[in-house]
């Protein structure tokens, strides 16, 4: 059984997570791609309360969360990143869950809500698979380009 630990992303762990790098297409993903993103996640006081990071039972930073509430909504919005050596290995939903599961305790909100390029459909099953069910495409500058996203939303 694997245990998934969260706890707040320190600069150590920002860092490390900064450096990742996903093989082709996911290297879409890469922190470095957008430098917006790749600020906050830098920024001790913008990932306060927000960025969290999971380590394994081994002590191994494993992948990491963000949470923004959305309270006029009772929704909370999910931001995800498993270690790029550990994807497409089947651990994708365990991992899913576990941030789902920690989120329900912290924030108790009443749905999840997340984005998702559409070239990603292995993330998109995974989602699926979870019970997040489609809500828009829309398109989103990122990466110094437009891309196209598919909201999904998740109850309870």
């Amino acid at each position: 059984m694997l245990h998934f630990i969260f706890k707040p992303m320190n600069d150590d762990e920002a860092r490390t997570i900064a450096a990742w790098h996903y093989e082709p297409p996911y290297d879409f993903y890469d922190m470095n791609k957008d430098l917006e993103d790749l600020k906050e996640l830098l920024d001790a006081c913008k990932r306060t309360d927000a960025y969290f990071s999971v380590i394994n039972e081994n002590d191994e930073l494993i992948g990491f969360f963000t949470f923004s509430p959305q309270p006029e909504q009772n929704l909370l919005e999910i931001e995800l990143g498993l270690r790029p050596d550990l994807t497409g290995k089947g651990l994708g939903s365990a991992f899913l869950e576990a941030g789902l599961t920690f989120a329900r305790d912290a924030f108790a909100p009443a749905s999840f809500a997340l984005s998702v390029a559409t070239f990603n459909k292995r993330a998109i099953r995974t989602y699926l698979h979870a019970g997040f069910r489609p809500r828009d495409i829309f398109m989103q500058q990122t990466n110094g380009s437009q891309f196209e996203f598919l909201r999904m939303i998740r109850t309870g």
